[in-house]
C-alpha cells in the first residue's frame, strides 16, 4: 500500500515563523504555518528565517525531507537579496568564491547584480531605507544552507542585507502563488524532485 505522502510549495510572508507552533515566552505571539497551512502532518525542509520571505517545501515523506536536508545533497536554492549600496565586481567575486562567516567559509555560490528590481509584492511592514543611500538587488544561488548565510555573507562584504526573499529550490518556484498562498507540487515537479534526490545509485520511491 502506497503511503499518503503529501508535498507543498508554500510562499512564506515576512514575520511568520517557519513552525506550526510559537513556543516563545512572555512575547506577543507571532505567526505561524498554522495560520496559513490547513494539511496536518506535513514539516518544512529546512528553514527562512522570521524575517525571510518566500519559497518552503513541507512534506510528510520522512525518506525525501531527509535526503533534502542532508548536507551532501547540495540542492540550489535562488534568492533575491535587496542590499544596502551598490556592490562592485569585486565584492560579487568575493561572494562567488566564498566569504568566511563564523570561522567558516561558505561554498562556491552563482551571484549577479540584477539589472532592475525584481517584481515581488511589496513587503509589509515595508523595509526602513537610510536616507540618501542607494539599494540594489542580488540574485545569489547556493549549494547549502548554513544559519543566516546569506545575511552574514552580504555583511562579510559589506553590502547589509534589507530584504531577503527566496524565490527557487531547485526547479521549483514562487512563480504564480502570492505571500500566504499554498500548493501542492504536480506529479511532474514531484518526479524530478526524487531525481534530483538520487545519492550513492539509490532512489526514493
Amino acid at each position: 500500500m502506497t503511503p499518503d505522502y503529501r508535498y507543498l510549495l508554500f510562499y512564506k510572508p515576512y514575520g511568520v515563523l517557519t513552525q506550526f507552533t510559537d513556543n516563545s515566552i512572555g512575547e506577543a505571539k507571532r505567526s505561524t504555518l498554522k495560520d496559513y497551512i490547513p494539511v496536518p502532518d506535513v514539516y518544512p525542509v529546512g528553514r527562512l528565517d522570521h524575517d525571510s520571505e518566500g519559497l518552503l517545501l513541507l512534506t510528510n515523506d520522512g525518506q525525501l525531507q531527509h535526503r533534502l536536508s542532508n548536507p551532501r545533497f547540495g540542492h540550489p536554492r535562488t534568492y533575491w537579496v535587496q542590499v544596502e549600496r551598490i556592490p562592485d565586481e569585486d565584492a560579487l567575486e568575493r561572494l562567488r568564491q566564498g566569504v568566511v562567516i563564523q570561522d567558516y567559509r561558505t561554498r562556491r555560490a552563482n551571484v549577479k547584480l540584477l539589472p532592475a528590481e525584481p517584481s515581488l509584492p511589496p513587503r509589509d511592514p515595508p523595509i526602513r531605507f537610510r536616507k540618501n543611500v542607494p539599494t540594489a538587488w542580488l540574485e545569489m544561488t547556493l549549494f547549502e544552507g548554513k544559519n543566516r548565510q546569506v545575511r552574514r555573507m552580504t555583511a562579510a562584504v559589506g553590502f547589509p542585507t534589507l530584504r531577503l526573499v527566496r524565490v527557487a529550490i531547485a526547479h521549483l518556484s514562487i512563480i504564480g502563488l502570492d505571500p500566504g498562498q499554498w500548493r501542492d507540487l504536480s506529479l511532474g515537479e514531484l518526479e524530478l524532485l526524487k531525481k534530483l534526490c538520487q545519492t550513492n545509485g539509490s532512489r526514493i520511491k
